[in-house]
């Protein structure tokens, strides 16, 4: 299959180009800000429109900041040391998932402490909008043609631009689909089992550990990194914690919450 013609951007304005790539961050980031506030009405936390915007907004920072740190630090930190520069310019491409993770969490303590609201509870509104904006995200990956999968037989796979002349998986839609539709069902019927503060967030993680590793399998290593220790690409060395971190923090606050 020849990788569909789409461009990667919406419409364009001399250089100034609308991306499908930042539509989809703001409509993940959109998705957060109603769901977050669904979640603070359910609960009865002491949360206005006003705290959601707040939340949202400071998340957004650390998740981007994170998101862009991380990729210099995991994925192509010799070269961003020879050019600290290169760490602005956004625009070249390169995002963490793991270190916006740790962006936001970072932001998630820090509201926490200000508003004087659990940062586990802070978590478990938000948590169920991330598969929106992961599932989202991985389309937008799809679109720029970017993190094609490995070399392929199977009938679906795709001859990217940039990829070489031969078929490779879509792993870009592998992810989409698991981490979009498919985690967001699990963790919305796990928001709606009444399970104790953090289960919802740590069952995200544990989730994404678990199908981000799976789909490392058909996704074409970094170029600049290849397979790592084991065999694993650094997508698999950093996934792979969060799922037994994930699984062991569900366990520990059900049992809390079970005392």
């Amino acid at each position: 299959m020849n990788y569909p013609d789409i461009k990667p951007y919406i419409f364009k304005i001399g250089s100034l180009e609308v991306r499908w790539y930042g539509l989809m961050y703001i409509l993940g980031f959109l998705s957060v800000y109603f769901m977050a506030l669904s979640g603070a009405r359910k609960k009865k936390l002491p949360l206005s429109k006003d705290d959601i915007g707040d939340l949202v907004f400071t998340a957004a920072v650390g998740l981007i900041l994170g998101a862009r740190l991380g990729y210099a630090l995991f994925y192509n930190f010799s070269f961003y040391l020879a050019n600290p520069l290169k760490i602005l310019a956004v625009w070249e491409g390169g995002m963490s998932f793991h270190g916006g993770l740790i962006g936001t969490a970072l932001a998630f303590m820090y509201y926490s402490r200000k508003k004087k609201v659990g940062v586990l509870q802070l978590a478990d509104i938000c948590t169920p909008a991330a598969p929106v904006g992961l599932g989202l995200g991985r389309i937008g990956n799809f679109i720029n043609g970017e993190l094609y999968g490995r070399v392929t037989d199977v009938p679906w796979g795709m001859v990217f631009p940039g990829g070489g002349p031969l078929p490779r998986h879509p792993s870009q839609l592998y992810e989409a689909i698991l981490e979009g539709p498919v985690m967001f069902a699990i963790i919305w019927l796990v928001s709606r089992s009444k399970a104790p503060v953090g289960v919802v967030f740590w069952s995200f993680i544990a989730l994404y550990g678990l199908f981000r590793s799976f789909v490392e399998l058909f996704r074409e290593p970094d170029q600049q990194l290849g397979l790592l220790a084991g065999g694993l690409s650094m997508g698999q060395l950093l996934s792979i914690p969060l799922f037994v971190l994930g699984v062991t923090m569900v366990l520990v606050c059900r049992r809390k919450g079970h005392n």
